[in-house]
């Protein structure tokens, strides 16, 4: 698949959510499901991929404020906190996400991986990600859709997933009865919609209590490798 991104620098793939009959009939237990993009997405959203027979990406949506789309939730020595990518956005107007252009009218980069770098440079496996990572908040982003797809693929690699990524070509408000709409039920105000996330480690959970369906980035930092065996349960 040729990746890009966005009205960046990639040529998109044009494929509706859809699933014809003659699919239906090779196999009735396909899972189709279909997700935003997502900064640093949750845990739950990478269940959804790891587990998906075929993932298709909207790319027709419009951009909705406090969102998973510009904003990942981490834990810190002070307890939760919430990361958002500064976005320009014109006032009233829709647009789509994949136009939503990354503000750069201040230093986001360099507070959100100060934050990052703060709040887990005490766990097993910062070090031993830290340079898959950091690459990203110090080169210049125009689009939130090509650095969130951006990095995506890098975590995805890190975790050793191949899914099987489609887009969609327009915006459907309904989609496939075949089709498990993810694009509204992954959101910050709503419990997790995937499954019930098995417990893993964390550095402050005797501070805080185990704090479910954090960012991805938690899980990596925490866990490693182990990390697939959190997804796939």
């Amino acid at each position: 698949m040729e990746k890009s991104v966005g009205t960046g620098s990639l040529k998109m793939l044009n494929i509706k959510p859809t699933v014809s009959s003659k699919q239906q009939a090779v196999s009735t237990d396909r899972k189709f499901v279909c997700l935003t993009t997502a900064y640093l997405a949750p845990v739950e959203y990478y269940v959804a991929l790891a587990n998906a027979e075929t993932v298709f990406m909207e790319q027709f949506d419009s951009y909705e404020k406090q969102t998973y789309r510009n904003r990942c939730n981490i834990l810190t020595a002070n307890g939760k906190n919430t990361l958002s990518i500064p976005v320009e956005k014109p006032s009233g107007v829709k647009i789509l996400t994949r136009d939503v252009r990354i503000s750069g009218h201040n230093d986001w980069q360099i507070q959100h991986w100060r934050t990052l770098e703060s709040a887990y440079n005490s766990t097993p496996f910062f070090e031993y990600y830290k340079d898959d990572f950091q690459p990203f908040y110090e080169k210049k982003w125009d689009f939130l859709w090509d650095f969130n797809l951006e990095l995506q693929a890098k975590v995805l690699e890190l975790l050793d997933l191949q899914p099987n990524l489609k887009y969609t070509e327009d915006y459907q408000a309904v989609l496939n009865e075949d089709v498990v709409d993810l694009r509204d039920s992954i959101h910050p105000k709503k419990e997790n919609s995937v499954t019930n996330l098995k417990p893993y480690y964390q550095v402050f959970e005797q501070r805080f209590g185990f704090q479910k369906n954090l960012s991805i980035i938690d899980l990596l930092f925490n866990m490693g490798n182990e990390s697939q065996l959190i997804i796939h349960n």
